[in-house]
């Protein structure tokens, strides 16, 4: 049988096909443990995840849906752009909106951020920082549960490739999610990063 690619894999689980074990490009966590008792069998995710790709002046945002037996369902996607001559507080203020809107509309079960790993000074971090925050503060609020994952895993579970390229991110998403529209960067890393929480979540 010829090898599957990471996104023909995803695929065939997403709709309830049975993926070969030998299938080398298959991440960890797409393979059950041999031995029974060492891990728990992981239980595939079923709800609507929001996804944030967070950035002081361009937070993505991206609703996924996702069942038992078919592709995710990308529901709603947007970029908070807010203009650099605005201040900090306002563009936190827009973030906390944006935010709040997508879980006013969306019966939302958990949300997923991507970290930040590596900024080239102090100022960037601390911007980066706050829009995180301003991001999460809003889950918070609602009680909602925040997961956070590196880029790399982001990539590695989405692209199978931990060095993808943002073009490269953005047709898997594309291809995963069955979307005929291009999407901008910043809803396409949101939305990789609420696949890469369903793809890797043990319930």
């Amino acid at each position: 049988m010829a090898r599957m690619n990471v996104r023909e894999m995803w695929k065939a689980k997403l709709e309830g096909k049975t993926v070969p074990a030998s299938t080398s490009h298959a991440p960890a966590v797409a393979r059950q443990p041999a031995v029974a008792g060492m891990l728990p069998a992981r239980t595939a995710f079923h709800g609507l995840v929001l996804g944030i790709d967070p950035s002081l002046r361009g937070t993505g945002l991206a609703v996924l849906e996702f069942a038992p037996g078919r592709r995710p369902v990308l529901l709603r996607c947007r970029t908070v752009q807010v203009a650099a001559k605005r201040p900090m507080a306002e563009a936190l203020a827009e973030i906390h909106r944006g935010v709040e809107s997508f879980l006013a509309d969306f019966a939302v079960r958990h949300v997923a951020l991507e970290q930040t790993i590596y900024v080239q000074n102090f100022q960037t971090a601390q911007i980066l920082g706050a829009a995180r925050g301003a991001a999460i503060a809003t889950a918070a609020l609602r009680g909602l549960p925040v997961f956070e994952y590196p880029p790399l895993r982001v990539k590695q579970a989405v692209v199978g490739a931990g060095r993808a390229s943002k073009e490269q991110m953005a047709r898997t998403v594309m291809a995963l999610l069955g979307h005929g529209r291009a999407l901008a960067f910043d809803e396409a890393d949101a939305a990789g990063v609420a696949l890469c929480h369903a793809f890797t979540w043990r319930g």
